[in-house]
């Protein structure tokens, strides 16, 4: 059990300091894991720059931590309640480096793919800055064709 597992406010005291590497262990263990994607506001700032990372295009969009609740959920949708496990780690400074492995359970439509109801591992990555204890940007890249080559693989074995 850690800081943010034990108190369902999730709410830190005036003189709690916390490291940004535990901030974002703790956003992973209860927004992005989808556990409790409604506490965003716990580790967010009111606007979070969002780098989207892609081969084809690169995108910068402007999320407030509902916005992130809501993608969280839509993730829910696709994936179910998928497992998330941080597989490396690294702070420096105001930044936070996570590389993350999901598994789901494909129950959703992905990308114009029906449901396969199998399950479905994506490999990510994002760069955390944060200021005084907020996330206020991030830079985020996710294997998604990796993910799409897992669905077709079982689209083909049906």
């Amino acid at each position: 059990m850690n800081e943010f597992s034990g108190d369902p406010s999730l709410k830190k005291s005036p003189l709690s300091r916390q490291t940004n590497e535990q901030i974002i262990k703790g956003f992973f263990e209860v927004v992005r894991s989808g556990k409790k994607p409604e506490q965003a506001e716990t580790f967010m700032a009111k606007e979070v720059k969002a780098h989207q990372m892609n081969s084809e295009s690169m995108l910068i969009i402007i999320r407030s931590p509902k916005d992130y609740t809501d993608h969280i959920k839509e993730m829910l949708n696709v994936w179910g309640n998928f497992k998330i496990e941080i597989q490396e780690l690294l702070t420096q400074n105001q930044k936070v480096y996570v590389r993350w492995k999901q598994i789901g359970i494909h129950i959703g439509e992905y990308e114009g793919y029906l449901p396969t109801n199998r399950e479905v591992i994506e490999i990510g990555s994002a760069i955390y800055r944060l200021e005084e204890q907020k996330i206020v940007e991030y830079w985020i890249q996710v294997d998604r064709i990796g993910v799409i080559e897992q669905i077709k693989k079982y689209k083909e074995q049906d």
